[in-house]
């Protein structure tokens, strides 16, 4: 594969391949920070969904959110899980707390609804896997919402990867890290182990986690992680985590992420003729700065930003609408915990931990 093919048509969307009519109506379970601050307006922006529904504990307070994005109806958790407004929408969206996705999603699937749900799944394998039974039987899709598969920057990396460009990947490292209390009270549910199922690993690192699983095309053997927190508020999740996954292939990939660390996030492979690095993928609007090297050659690309949030509502409501499987599936979803479950294990034991 030549490098300059790749980069011809570097924020084309691969997976649209025919022409779909309408919109996919959503109803946004929660309309906490990220929901109001990027899901809205991405949906907003967008081609292939629209907000139909907000649902939330408080429908007073939100009809100002109601009002700038158009939305008809506003209604609380127990109306939603009883089926009012069902014939109102035919999707969710779930950005609540982790422990509460499943609750959610069966109940939305039970209507016959599409299902688009923030990761990780849940809490734990053994929850998401009977959320994902759910949908199977229901017969809806169900996508994790893993957007970094649907940007180009991943994607065009993918296929980097599988057209050999820098060879057989030996090494992957990957990073992000957040400062989570500049941006929310000590208060926050992702501080709880029981609305969180943990940490920095389960809020941050599933991104390096995932993203390699993705440009690799390949699943762990085995897991090797530590954890640290220096004390409250990080005192019942970890605060800092690095864990080491192993692949059948042969490639390790080390991964880092960090509750109170500068912001930073970076992606690097390297393969045995050369290599790939994506400066800040797992931000939410990637810079599109990303070097090549292969043999002799250095390739330097930088393009247009692209809000990830956007392409992922875009390509859940394309698949909705096309009749097509979605690639982040609830497979997907159970591989990432179950690994994230494996690193806990480790950190605990201190050992490495073998993955089926």
């Amino acid at each position: 594969m030549a490098l300059e093919d790749c980069f011809a048509n570097f924020t084309q969307r691969d997976w649209e391949q025919k022409s779909v009519a309408g919109t996919v109506r959503l109803a946004v379970i929660g309309i906490g920070g990220f929901a109001r601050q990027r899901a809205l307006p991405a949906i907003a922006a967008g081609t292939y969904c629209e907000t139909t529904v907000l649902v939330t504990s408080s429908p007073d307070r939100a009809t100002d959110i109601a009002a700038e994005y158009d939305v008809s109806h506003v209604i609380d958790y127990d109306a939603f899980l009883a089926g009012d407004r069902a014939d109102a929408y035919d999707g969710v969206y779930i950005p609540t707390p982790n422990a509460f996705h499943g609750r959610y999603a069966t109940a939305a699937a039970e209507f016959g609804k599409h299902v688009l749900c923030e990761k990780p799944l849940e809490t734990t394998l053994e929850r998401a896997r009977n959320m994902v039974d759910a949908c199977t039987d229901a017969g809806v899709v169900l996508m994790p919402a893993y957007r970094l598969q649907t940007e180009p920057t991943v994607r065009r990396t993918r296929e980097l990867v599988r057209g050999d460009v820098i060879g057989d990947v030996v090494q992957v490292h990957g990073g992000f890290s957040h400062p989570l209390l500049k941006h929310a009270s000590p208060e926050t549910w992702r501080l709880d182990p029981d609305l969180a199922g943990g940490g920095a690993l389960v809020d941050l690192g599933i991104y390096p986690l995932n993203t390699t699983r993705f440009v690799l095309d390949c699943e762990p053997t085995g897991v090797f992680a530590t954890t640290h927190s220096s004390g409250e508020p990080f005192d019942r999740v970890e605060e800092h985590v690095a864990f080491q996954l192993e692949f059948e292939t042969g490639v390790t990939a080390s991964c880092t992420a960090s509750f109170d660390a500068h912001a930073s996030s970076q992606l690097e492979l390297v393969g045995t003729e050369g290599k790939i690095h994506i400066e800040s993928p797992f931000g939410g609007v990637v810079p599109h700065e990303m070097v090549v090297e292969s043999g002799d050659v250095r390739t330097e690309y930088t393009g247009p930003t692209v809000d990830e949030v956007r392409e992922e509502f875009d390509y859940f409501g394309y698949c909705v609408l096309a009749g097509t499987d979605p690639e982040p599936d609830g497979a997907d979803g159970l591989a990432d915990l179950r690994a994230i479950e494996a690193a806990y294990e480790s950190a605990e034991t201190g050992c490495r931990v073998g993955l089926e």
